[in-house]
């Protein structure tokens, strides 16, 4: 098989794709963190690190995790919002409830939560959070302008938004071979521990019509946000783009 070649195409048609991705993350959940782990050789929790570092949300405020998962980005807000509280949404259940011992202590103090709602219709009041963070969503979503906007109408003036998502390695050696793994190797990873193989060659199909970091960043712009920008991590295969709401 050639390596830029997937034997099977797995992408739902646009007005499918919500049910889709809700149905199959609900598939992966309990073996989600365990696949994460293995296929970013544990890379991926630093990349959440800086994304928090990048909004360093007050001590006394509230932060917004938007398509939270298992909420792996909630205790890493919480220990910056020592006197505030965190928020993780997402419209996949079985997701939230597999992340549930994750936020058990804070959310038994008052400072964490999981929310059920829709990245394009959070439940949120305009002007509510000071540091919103996301990671891995927006290419799940069926408009990324929409879901920038409303993160922007939650947001707080002077809060910061950040996001972390796949981006394509510009050296045309490291981007052959990040597009072998993680359209070749990637799935069975996701086979052999969480179960689903299907569920593994949709994520990196939906990596491929992604948009580029500098197109992201302009669609960022329109939303909204200010004094945008962005970093690549992980050879360049991962992007963080960060905005501000002045």
């Amino acid at each position: 098989m050639a390596p830029d070649r997937l034997t099977t195409n797995v992408l739902p048609p646009p007005e499918e794709k919500a049910a889709y991705v809700e149905r199959m993350f609900a598939r992966i959940a309990r073996g989600y963190d365990r696949v994460n782990r293995v296929m970013t050789f544990g890379l991926d929790q630093g990349w959440r690190r800086k994304v928090v570092e990048y909004v360093a949300p007050p001590v006394n405020g509230r932060a917004l995790d938007v398509g939270t998962g298992t909420g792996d980005f909630l205790p890493e807000l919480a220990g910056w919002t020592r006197d505030g509280i965190v928020v993780g949404v997402d419209f996949t259940l079985p997701m939230m409830q597999a992340g549930q011992p994750k936020i058990a202590e804070l959310a038994a103090a008052g400072r964490a939560a999981f929310v059920a709602g829709d990245a394009l219709q959070l439940p949120f009041p305009d002007n509510t959070f000071d540091a919103i963070t996301t990671g891995f969503v927006l290419r799940n979503v069926t408009d990324i302008p929409a879901a920038l906007r409303e993160m922007y109408r939650v947001a707080r003036p002077g809060a910061m938004m950040a996001c972390l998502e796949v981006a394509r390695p510009h050296n045309p050696l490291i981007r052959w071979g990040h597009r072998v793994y993680f359209e070749q190797v990637v799935p069975w990873i996701g086979t052999l521990l969480g179960g689903d193989r299907r569920a593994y060659t949709y994520l990196p199909q939906s990596a491929r019509v992604f948009p580029s970091p500098d197109r992201l960043a302009e669609m960022m712009r329109e939303a909204g946000w200010r004094h945008v920008f962005y970093r690549l991590y992980g050879l360049g295969a991962v992007a963080i783009h960060v905005g501000a709401k002045v």
